[in-house]
């Protein structure tokens, strides 16, 4: 890939990247945990390479998508330009973009219903790929929004297990805009202790200290480094 000419989002995520990683270490040190458990998903939807590469120049390595159809326009020469780089997907996923998704994406957040678990354990089992899998908890209970909601969790990690054949890694949950994040994290993380599951991604620009404070392994960060879209 020939080098990228510095963008206007350039020196923002340089910037906003390096924040990030200071606030990270300190909500760290403050809940006495090692910053290497902590893996930051630099948010990168909707942001051309452009705003991307000085991000992967400056050192992170993990990055979140929304979209399949936007991953796979713009991933693939990045991923092949710059070997160790991770690509999670944090947004929804339709059951007929899972072939994609599996080829495609290191992680899958957004494990949420049977449909998807069917598609997945196919791809899974023709690719012999095996992306790390969350599944996306509801904990607001809000109709509009994807996810398992709490009372159904433990019997559709159960099933994800014995009739999918899926390994579980951890949960993902995105609390209610106008709700205090704590009891969410809190919530989430009780579910994950009572299933084994070591992993919890949650924790986005707003309230990602929190969700450290709370054993986060994953946060999800886009405008706080990239800016807002």
């Amino acid at each position: 890939m020939a080098p990228h000419e510095p963008s206007p989002t350039a020196p923002h995520s340089l910037n906003g990247f390096a924040n990030v990683e200071q606030e990270i270490a300190s909500a760290c040190k403050q809940a006495r945990r090692d910053r290497a458990s902590v893996t930051l998903v630099a948010v990168s939807k909707t942001f051309a390479a452009d705003a991307i590469v000085p991000v992967i120049n400056a050192g992170q390595r993990v990055f979140g998508e929304n979209r399949v159809q936007e991953a796979r326009a713009k991933w693939p020469g990045l991923i092949s330009a710059y070997p160790g780089v991770a690509l999670h997907l944090i947004g929804p996923l339709q059951s007929n973009k899972a072939r994609e998704a599996v080829a495609l994406f290191d992680a899958i957040h957004s494990v949420d219903r049977p449909s998807i678990c069917e598609a997945l354990a196919k791809e899974i089992d023709t690719q012999k790929r095996r992306p790390e899998l969350f599944v996306q908890l509801n904990t607001g209970e809000e109709p509009q929004k994807a996810g398992v909601a709490p009372a159904q969790a433990d019997a559709f990690i159960a099933r994800c297990r014995e009739h999918y054949g899926l390994q579980i890694s951890g949960l993902m949950c995105i609390p209610p805009i106008n709700d205090a994040p704590a009891p969410h994290f809190a919530l989430t993380a009780k579910i994950a202790a009572r299933n084994g599951l070591q992993n919890l991604s949650m924790g986005m620009s707003a309230d990602f200290a929190i969700a450290i404070q709370f054993g986060a392994t994953h946060v999800r960060i886009g405008s706080a480094i990239f800016g807002h879209r």
